[in-house]
């Protein structure tokens, strides 16, 4: 006994001086967050030099990921779910019972019970270790503080080890802390940092997960639930398959909450006879989690996320970055419409199976901002491949891996590490935009052969052309004089390889570039050199590859008058305290969702790559547009003037299209991503184009039919000799 009187007099005294053991919060993102400075070891005195308000909310909080329209959630992103509320917005329920579960004396004391801890160290003392808790909310406080805050494994052990230096130093903490926050403030900061299992952290979590709804309509049984979660979650789960334990600690709050008189004993009786009744949710996780009803958008959310690993903004590398997105607590609104998406969606699973070893994907792009309103493509999301088919290359069959389809998280649609497809005779676009900005007009016209021996070197036996690269056209209709308009409308190999040599297949090249695509593959790459790209003669025929996301983004410039805008998932990401997460362009702090734009190619020039564009649907108003074209159903179909270009690479190993009206781009592609030589054939050319014609023709029904603004008569008249004026009008952008 007299050993037992000697230890609480020694306690007594400890408190008394205030002496506290090593304190280390360093990064913590508490209301404790002041003392990360204090280092390893700090005096009284200096917990003392603490500001009084402290209001840094807790860290590893949820970001949430919505569409449009602010409200429809696409997933969350998240190593602890949680999301802080004010105390305001919890129900007086829930306060009570936490109190009652954890801390009956929480009003009464200053942040120590005394009581309870001369009984616990004494029981401590007289077992030689810690056998008895007396850990007041404050204290508990303290503990997820210094838990969450730590920096290594060696810090967070430190925070939970049960040893009585640890038990003094949440002790100190805890009595200084009672006199910087209030009460109330205690018990929401408590309330956001408990943990009650399931990976919730805070009640506002743990209400969403167990009962799905907010922490300020729960029931008196239902708060009662939570509160007996937090001493062991685990243990007391109610979520399992046997509630009994769940029950019985559920029962011992609600007794604990009537003797507190929060409740009438005949309240609580009638409480407990209920059974515990669970509405379980399971909170979206990263893009793999989105929703089954609208799995499409999983493609969309891995767009987002590379895009997100990408950002300056954000972190110092692409890890730090992700974490800071699973741990930051954004709200993002993205650039995706719903409508827009289901309707893309629907036409691509209309044409092509999900089964199906063609890929068939689309893009849509709003000009002047680069926002992305849909991604879909006739594949499922998702890392379960064991059901998938059979791989379309030989050697990879006979290795025994399987196809990505029908499910597979490749970015088939762009923005991550796939190099893309070849992209055909879209790419004429580049060559006749380089053509126009160097003051050739739409009249410049060519004979068009069926076959041209070019002035580039072939990289293989040539045969009929010896050393020369050889080109042929699609069909014979499409020899004789052709110039911008029909060569574009028409898709003339042989006039486009000439307009090309003269205006120098770099520029093509340039222009490419200029309008956002890149170069992933080792032979792209080398090609579009400054060595080499002089010879890269096929250039003009799409031979590169690319995808879907640049090729919309890059006709969408086209038609927002050569304002050329990044590609953009996002219109708002707000950080946790309700301000707009920023970026540094040019030396000024921006918000990191406005759009990036800059005028890449003079408006007059872009106007007049549509004027010839508009002849492939037959939407052109000029009468120069010829005969026939390759695309004259899409304008029926959209029923507004609309232009674009078709693509079908060598032998049919993949077909396109890209249209656009003045308020939305879509480009669409059918190919093999697992084996680019099998041949999606001639006779599914068709998909591609209606599967834009489609989209556009629904996402714009409901918008002001708006024309494209005509070219000047300087570049759809005379001769390249007459237009040295406009080259130096060219100048000035």
């Amino acid at each position: 006994m007299e050993r037992d009187t000697s230890a609480f007099s020694r306690l007594a005294a400890l408190l008394r001086t205030g002496i506290i053991v090593g304190v280390i919060v360093a990064g913590m993102a508490y209301p404790l967050a002041a003392l990360a400075g204090l280092g390893a070891k700090v005096g009284i005195q200096k917990v003392r030099a603490l500001p009084r308000e402290l209001t840094v909310p807790p860290s590893a909080q949820t970001s949430y990921v919505y569409a449009n329209d602010g409200t429809t959630l696409l997933t969350m992103f998240y190593e602890e779910h949680r999301k802080p509320v004010a105390i305001a917005d919890v129900a007086d329920t829930v306060k009570h019972a936490i109190i009652a579960a954890e801390d009956s004396r929480f009003y009464e004391h200053n942040g120590v019970d005394m009581k309870g801890a001369a009984r616990a160290f004494v029981a401590n003392q007289r077992a030689g270790g810690v056998s008895q808790g007396a850990s007041t909310l404050t204290m508990q406080y303290v503990r997820m503080a210094l838990r969450d805050g730590a920096e290594s494994p060696t810090q967070a052990l430190a925070a939970t080890e049960q040893t009585t230096a640890r038990k003094l130093r949440e002790m100190s903490l805890a009595m200084e802390i009672e006199k910087r926050m209030s009460k109330e403030q205690i018990l929401e900061g408590y309330l956001n940092s408990a943990y009650f299992g399931h990976r919730a952290y805070g009640i506002a979590a743990a209400s969403e997960v167990f009962f799905s709804k907010s922490p300020k309509d729960l029931t008196v049984a239902e708060a009662a639930t939570l509160a007996g979660l937090v001493k062991a979650p685990s243990a007391y789960d109610p979520a399992g398959s046997d509630q009994h334990a769940a029950t019985e600690r559920r029962n011992y709050v609600i007794d604990r909450m009537a003797e507190a008189g929060s409740i009438t004993a005949r309240d609580a009786a009638t409480v407990k006879a209920e059974p515990i009744a669970l509405r379980l949710t399971n909170p979206p996780n990263d893009c793999i989690s989105v929703a089954p009803e609208t799995n499409d958008w999983g493609y969309y959310c891995d767009y987002f996320k590379n895009w997100w690993m990408q950002q300056d903004a954000f972190g110092a590398d692409p890890a730090e970055r992700l974490d800071r997105l699973r741990r930051g607590g954004y709200r993002v609104v993205t650039t995706l419409d719903p409508a827009v998406q289901a309707s893309t969606l629907q036409h691509v699973l209309d044409k092509e199976r999900t089964d199906s070893r063609f890929a068939l994907g689309t893009v849509a792009v709003e000009p002047g901002t680069g926002h992305v309103r849909a991604m879909a493509v006739n594949r499922i999301y998702s890392l379960d491949q064991k059901h998938n088919g059979r791989h379309s290359d030989s050697r990879m069959r006979r290795s025994g891996i399987l196809g990505n389809y029908p499910n597979t998280v490749n970015p088939l649609l762009g923005g991550g590490d796939m190099p893309g497809y070849q992209a055909g005779s879209t790419f004429k676009m580049f060559t006749m935009l380089a053509a126009l900005e160097d003051g050739l007009p739409l009249s410049t016209s060519y004979y068009s052969p069926q076959k041209l021996r070019t002035k580039y070197a072939a990289d293989w036996d040539a045969r009929e052309c010896g050393t020369k690269w050889c080109v042929s056209n699609a069909s014979p209709t499409q020899t004789g004089r052709k110039n911008m308009w029909t060569g574009f409308g028409q898709s003339v190999n042989t006039y486009f390889v000439q307009l090309e040599q003269k205006v120098g297949a770099q520029k093509a090249v340039r222009m490419a570039e200029r309008l956002g695509l890149r170069w992933r593959t080792e032979i792209d790459r080398v090609q579009a050199s400054p060595e080499r790209a002089r010879g890269w003669g096929s250039f003009t025929l799409g031979v590169a590859d690319t995808t879907p996301l640049e090729m919309a983004n890059a006709f969408a410039t086209v038609a927002a008058d050569g304002k050329y805008c990044e590609p953009l998932p996002v219109t708002a990401v707000t950080n946790p305290d309700g301000t707009a997460a920023t970026h540094t362009v040019g030396g000024i702090r921006t918000d990191v969702a406005a759009p990036r734009c800059h005028q890449a190619i003079p408006p007059d020039v872009a106007r007049a790559a549509t004027e010839a564009a508009m002849c492939t649907t037959r939407s052109s108003e000029s009468g120069r547009c010829g005969e026939w074209s390759t695309a004259p159903d899409v304008k029926r179909t959209v029923k507004r003037q609309v232009a674009g270009k078709t693509g079908t690479t060598d032998n049919y190993q993949a077909s396109w299209f890209v249209g656009y009206v003045p308020q939305l781009a879509v480009a669409s592609f059918l190919s093999d991503p697992d084996n680019p030589q099998h041949r999606v054939g001639d006779h599914n050319g068709y998909k591609p184009r209606v599967a834009v014609a489609e989209t556009l023709r629904d996402a714009v029904r409901d918008l002001p039919i708006e024309k494209f603004a005509a070219p000047p008569k300087s570049l759809t008249r005379g001769e390249y000799r007459d237009y040295r004026d406009y080259r130096a009008y060219r100048r000035t952008y």
